[in-house]
């Protein structure tokens, strides 16, 4: 990578790197290198994790009657494949992503290349510049969904963020089927799942048909690695 792409890379990035050869690093697919310690797949490990501190950090402060598990769902949504794959895309990071040649055919660029690539130059910001850094970087980058996140919409943004996935991904839309329905007709209870290009997801049962989709389609999310489910806590 030239020194001149690197400049528009830092303009990009609004920051000037000390090591010019990190940052080369960051833009380096696995798939372009014969050994895979030469490519980005390190600094997506680790800017995985500073960019999980500092969205923890920024929610923790901003929302202050919040419990944890409202936290938590708000995180999973910030941090997700589908988030970080946006904010590379809105920032143009793609097209400087050295790949080879099988992947330089692809028509898609699929999303967790995307979001791969965030996370790489997060780190890389992170080495170069210090956490400050990082963490303005961050912010600076995920500020308008830091300013429309809410429980609410940690809760009912799922079937958004699986069109946009399953756009991505698998050039198809994701379907919603109803499966069941159960009670009497003042309290009933539906099960939906979702099918995307014939796959079929982990079915949901919520108290209306819209509550049901919903939570399939965080099943199928879920499932596909976009975001995580909260890990069940033990009854005594």
């Amino acid at each position: 990578m030239d020194t001149d792409v690197l400049h528009q890379i830092e303009q990009i990035l609004g920051h000037q790197f000390t090591d010019q050869a990190l940052l080369a690093k960051a833009f380096t697919h696995s798939s372009s290198v014969d050994n895979r310690l030469e490519s980005n797949e390190r600094l997506e490990f680790l800017g995985d994790a500073v960019l999980a501190i500092v969205i923890c950090q920024a929610l923790f402060e901003k929302f202050v009657s919040y419990p944890e598990g409202e936290l938590t769902k708000m995180k999973s949504m910030l941090v997700s494949r589908g988030t970080c794959a946006h904010v590379a895309r809105r920032l143009g990071l793609p097209r400087y992503l050295v790949v080879g040649k099988g992947m330089a055919s692809h028509k898609s660029f699929p999303t967790s290349l995307g979001a791969g690539l965030l996370e790489a130059v997060i780190a890389a910001v992170y080495i170069d510049g210090g956490f400050e850094g990082a963490r303005d970087f961050i912010l600076r980058n995920f500020a308008s969904f830091l300013d429309e996140i809410d429980s609410e919409e940690a809760h009912g943004n799922y079937k958004s963020l699986l069109q946009q996935h399953a756009q991505e991904q698998f050039n198809a839309p994701p379907m919603y089927v109803l499966l069941d329905e159960k009670g009497p007709d003042h309290n009933k209870c539906f099960e939906s799942e979702v099918v995307i290009d014939q796959r079929h997801f982990p079915s949901a049962w919520g108290a209306n048909k819209k509550e049901a989709e919903q939570k399939a389609a965080f099943n199928a999310l879920a499932e596909l690695g976009v975001v995580q489910k909260p890990v069940a806590q033990e009854t005594s």
